[in-house]
C-alpha cells in the first residue's frame, strides 16, 4: 500500500463547477497512473490552474512526470 497523499484545489477563477470538476479529475487521474512509480512518504498538493481544464489528459501527465522527475519524487 503507497503512503503519498493527494490534495486538489481548484478556485472559482478556474471557471464554472463543471470546468473545476474536470480540472480535478484530470489532476486526479494523472496521480493514478504515477503512483506505483511514486516514492513512499510523500503528500502532495495541486493548484489547478485556468488551463487545466483545457488541455488534454496526455499534456497533463506529461507535465506531472516531468515535474516529478525534476523533484526526484519518481526515477
Amino acid at each position: 500500500c503507497k503512503q503519498i497523499r493527494v490534495g486538489i484545489t481548484t478556485s472559482k477563477k478556474i471557471g464554472n463547477a463543471v470546468q473545476r470538476n474536470r480540472a480535478r479529475r484530470l489532476i486526479r487521474e494523472s496521480v493514478r497512473h504515477l503512483t506505483e512509480d511514486i516514492k513512499d512518504g510523500y503528500d502532495f498538493v495541486f493548484v489547478a490552474r485556468t488551463k487545466t481544464s483545457k488541455v488534454k489528459m496526455q499534456k497533463v501527465l506529461e507535465q506531472m512526470e516531468q515535474h516529478f522527475k525534476a523533484l526526484g519524487v519518481i526515477d
